[in-house]
């Protein structure tokens, strides 16, 4: 989450506030959410995905490449998503 929200150039208060946090809490309860101090519930996280231009299971992902890959497949217009996504299927069932 702090990547992709600083490759956006957001501080951690105007994501908060973007979600409805109040601004005097907003930069704490961002910092404990990149920090996993805290993990926000679902709808939180689809907050912040909307914020962050993200699919929401991008908030999840451990590993960075993982977390790429979704984000790439997040960008294509959703008309051709479902047919890249099947020759990718297919590319990695045949190696």
């Amino acid at each position: 989450m702090r990547e992709r929200r600083e490759a956006l150039g957001l501080a951690q208060e105007k994501v908060g506030v973007a979600i409805g946090l109040d601004e005097s809490s907003a930069r704490a309860r961002i910092s404990r959410y990149e920090l996993g101090v805290h993990e926000p519930p679902f709808a939180t996280v689809k907050l912040l995905a909307d914020v962050l231009d993200v699919p929401p299971p991008y908030m999840y992902c451990e590993e960075q490449d993982i977390a790429e890959l979704l984000l790439a497949l997040h960008k294509i217009p959703s008309k051709g998503r479902r047919h890249k996504v099947g020759a990718l299927m297919a590319c990695m069932a045949e190696a």
